[in-house]
């Protein structure tokens, strides 16, 4: 069967034992004997020696010497044998950094040694920073002719990563200095910025299931972690500032200070507007808010009526267009540039980011119809309100149409057209703009129905033919008519594509109202969670104050000593061993029997355990009203009131 299925050749030439390519291979024992006893090549075309006992004799004969396992064992020769050449001639053996007084009866002729010792440097371990860029040469001082040295760093520091940054280190500069080897110094411009600890209160297991109906989780008693992690990632972005550096700082146009780029891109985009913009982020000196500056670079504004059209738009406030502030122009860029203002909504991306990414790999899948339904409703909503001011949105694109959230669209970039076109050599009817509007959205519609780019659709015929074999009937024909050119079909008005949009209005308005039914249990739940904040704040202002020690109408006493008391009861629990008891559910428990002032009656004890009450959370209530008004009297300041 070997033979039928392996030729003799290859047979030999991929199966045969390797072959020796510097000795004569007939003297030499092959190795599955000398390990099985037998070689299964034999008869196959193996070169080397199967004859176990004649190898044996010629191993033990003194002709070749081979080493086997019947070779005899070493023995050292005795001190003061016969020496070799080698043994003579060869250089002694001195380390480096030995004492330079060598005897001289050591030293030897080293021309006519054997071997001579290359000028390579003694590796010597150093410590190493890879944080610097210029590292020490290995070594001695002639290393340095050597035009590569391994244990040099410098060259492979660029190529490794950077230090771990410690965020839980409250002194960074500090820590490193000290010697640790883990975080490296950070200043404080180019430290990354400090994670936020999005763990504090996440589910380190599985919830339980058999709980009961009065037993609760400690996350249970906050919000969601998707939500909670959703809106912290936004505070920081919208918190987020450029480092300090001479020379690269942006400038504060009127109001607006602590400029950071939001363009994922290095250059500026010049495809919607024929001008170079760019997009910031930006602080207001007035109200502290932050909003979104879009500049228009190298434009000249020769009409002052020009800017006045931005009024219009700061009316329209909808949920799906973004919030048009003001607009004006600056020679703080060296040029003379044009700036709108907007409303910033952080970590939004366009359309075209999130359907059209550019690291993504493998077929894409196709978009939801739901999704897609979703989009139309809400784009229509918003040119049905752009319409009936009498304007015309002309920024229905893939790159100004903004996600915010889960399928939440808002368009962004309007009243820009209005200014650039002001002084327009040929002015266009507001109509016709109109119903370019509605092309444009079909446009936008059918490059993400069938993931193709706006620049790529050519033909909308094919790309509509795509879109019936993946979508239904509906979406078809719904993009079909806001593609259709004017002259085949009635003007198309906002108000009758609304209409035709009835039912999918409706799936939205449900799922809008379920959205807002989960978002009003989730702020009651951080309603409870301030409501305990500030009774806390009021047990904290009442214990223990240092500046009333000596006075007789504020000692620890009657009211004040009880609550004492109950703040040992609520936060310093032991156990029979002594050791503190840490009970979430234990200090809200009590936290919110105490603000609902109930009859229960709680056993208090001193440290000492020589004084005892029984007192209702009524009782205490009122003690920590009565004592609270005490405080608030003896404060000459009205502002301490505020908060409370």
């Amino acid at each position: 069967m070997a033979n039928t299925r392996f030729g003799t050749a290859d047979r030999g030439r991929q199966m045969a034992s390797p072959r020796p390519k510097t000795r004569d291979t007939k003297d030499t024992l092959c190795r599955n004997v000398l390990i099985y006893g037998h070689c299964r090549y034999e008869d196959q075309g193996c070169a080397f020696n199967h004859d176990k006992g004649s190898s044996n004799s010629m191993d033990n004969g003194g002709g070749k010497k081979s080493l086997n396992v019947e070779s005899p064992s070493f023995t050292p020769t005795q001190l003061g044998g016969k020496k070799s050449n080698f043994s003579t001639n060869a250089t002694p053996f001195t380390p480096r950094g030995a004492s330079t007084s060598t005897p001289t009866a050591l030293q030897q002729d080293t021309g006519a040694s054997l071997y001579k010792s290359a000028p390579f440097a003694d590796f010597a371990p150093q410590n190493y920073d890879l944080n610097t860029a210029a590292t020490a040469t290995n070594g001695a001082a002639d290393g340095a002719a050597l035009g590569y040295d391994p244990f040099t760093m410098s060259s492979v520091n660029q190529a490794l990563p950077s230090a771990q940054y410690n965020p839980y280190a409250e002194d960074h500069n500090a820590l490193a200095g000290a010697g640790a080897s883990y975080y490296t110094p950070q200043n404080s411009y180019t430290a990354p910025s400090q994670p936020l600890q999005y763990h504090l209160y996440y589910p380190i297991a599985s919830g339980r299931e058999n709980l009961q109906p009065y037993q609760r989780q400690a996350y249970d008693l906050f919000l969601p972690e998707s939500l909670r992690e959703d809106l912290q990632k936004k505070s920081e972005a919208a918190r987020q500032i450029l480092p300090s550096q001479p020379g690269s700082q942006l400038p504060s146009l009127q109001h607006y200070h602590s400029l950071v780029p939001l363009d994922t891109k290095i250059r500026s985009t010049t495809n919607t507007f024929g001008l170079s913009s760019w997009v910031f982020k930006a602080t207001s000196r007035k109200n502290g808010n932050i909003f979104c500056l879009r500049r228009i670079e190298g434009f000249r504004l020769t009409n002052e009526e020009a800017i006045k059209a931005v009024n219009s738009w700061k009316k329209i406030i909808h949920p799906n267009i973004v919030t048009t502030i003001e607009a004006f122009t600056t020679r703080d860029f060296n040029d003379s540039s044009l700036v709108f203002v907007h409303s910033y909504h952080p970590l939004s991306k366009t359309l075209g980011e999130h359907h059209f990414p550019t690291n993504r790999y493998g077929r894409p899948t196709p978009v939801p119809e739901k999704v897609l339904w979703s989009y139309l409703v809400q784009l229509a909503s918003a040119i049905k309100a752009i319409h009936k001011a009498k304007l015309a949105a002309r920024c229905i694109d893939i790159t100004k149409v903004i996600l915010t959230d889960k399928n939440r669209v808002r368009l962004s970039a309007c009243s820009i057209f209005d200014v650039l076109h002001f002084e327009a050599p040929v002015p266009r009817r507001i109509e016709e703009l109109q119903q370019e509007d509605f092309f444009n959205l079909g446009r936008l519609l059918l490059s993400i129905a069938t993931n193709t780019p706006p620049r790529n659709l050519g033909d909308l015929r094919l790309p509509l033919e795509q879109l019936g074999r993946t979508y239904s009937p509906e979406l078809k024909e719904r993009i079909s008519w806001l593609l259709s050119p004017p002259q085949n079909v009635p003007a198309k008005t906002a108000e009758h594509l609304v209409y035709d949009l009835a039912q999918h209005v409706d799936d939205m308005l449900v799922a809008s109202f379920n959205a807002q039914d989960e978002t009003t249990i989730h702020l009651g739940r951080e309603l409870e969670n301030g409501r305990l904040v500030r009774l806390m704040a009021k047990l904290g202002a009442i214990n223990e104050r240092p500046e009333f020690d000596n006075d007789p109408n504020w000692a620890e006493t009657s009211e004040r000593y009880t609550l004492k008391l109950f703040r040992d009861y609520v936060f310093h629990q032991v156990d029979a061993q002594g050791n503190p008891v840490v009970d979430l559910g234990h200090i809200v428990s009590c936290l919110n029997k105490l603000d609902a002032g109930i009859d229960e009656r709680i056993y208090l004890t001193s440290r000492d355990h020589q004084s005892t009450f029984i007192v209702s959370y009524k009782e205490l209530k009122k003690q920590v009203q009565g004592a609270f008004n005490d405080l608030l009297k003896a404060s000459n300041k009205p502002q301490a009131t505020r908060g409370y």
